[in-house]
């Protein structure tokens, strides 16, 4: 069979805002505008597949499921969850660079320190262990009366029980005492607030 060359057909365009597209249904030919099909139209359960591209900021919409989306590097202000959130990675749950702080203790160790960070290092005054319970206030504008406080020894020679003995809007109280010795340092306490609710 010889080769037939098939040349000047019409080279496809997008369709015009004024153009007519004819299309026939239940045999009657019906016209259907460009701007009837392309500007404010509403699409029913559209299989979309992969969008390349596009601009959904401005989209609002109830009731939308999305089924393992790879989300990627994600940044926001809040994120609820009505099941658990969990890590299955090694990097764990907990606070990004820049929510933490530090703060050292003046006068003596009963003198109260603040630091308005949601977690952080507590280093206190210089002094000898004692056996003896002693208790500080750290003031921190993050803390609400039903939020939990997680402590612990970061460093020191002597080992400190902690006890968190107090908590209120705007402050919480740290109990402390050694398990007997006596040697004057400054060990360091580690916080971290879990905001909570009471209902």
């Amino acid at each position: 069979m010889a080769t037939i060359a098939i040349t000047s057909l019409p080279v496809a365009t997008a369709a015009a805002v004024a153009d007519v597209l004819p299309i026939v249904q239940s045999g009657t030919t019906k016209q259907v505008t460009n701007a009837l099909l392309f500007t404010n139209s509403t699409l029913v359960a559209p299989a979309l597949g992969t969008v390349a591209s596009g601009n959904i900021s401005a989209c609002t919409s109830t009731g939308m499921v999305m089924v393992t989306p790879a989300i990627g590097a994600a940044t926001g202000t809040s994120l609820t969850a009505t099941g658990t959130i969990v890590s299955t990675g090694t990097a764990g749950v907990g606070y990004a660079t820049g929510a933490g702080g530090t703060v050292t203790q003046i006068t003596s160790r009963t003198t109260g320190v603040t630091l308005n960070k949601t977690s952080g290092a507590i280093t206190l005054v210089s002094a000898a262990g004692s056996a003896t319970a002693a208790t500080f206030t750290v003031t921190n504008s993050t803390v609400a009366a039903t939020d939990v406080i997680i402590l612990n020894q970061k460093s020191g020679t002597d080992l400190y029980d902690l006890m968190v003995t107090a908590v209120a809007a705007g402050s919480f109280n740290i109990t402390f005492r050694t398990t007997g010795g006596t040697t004057t340092e400054q060990p360091v306490f580690n916080f971290a607030v879990i905001k909570a609710v009471a209902a």
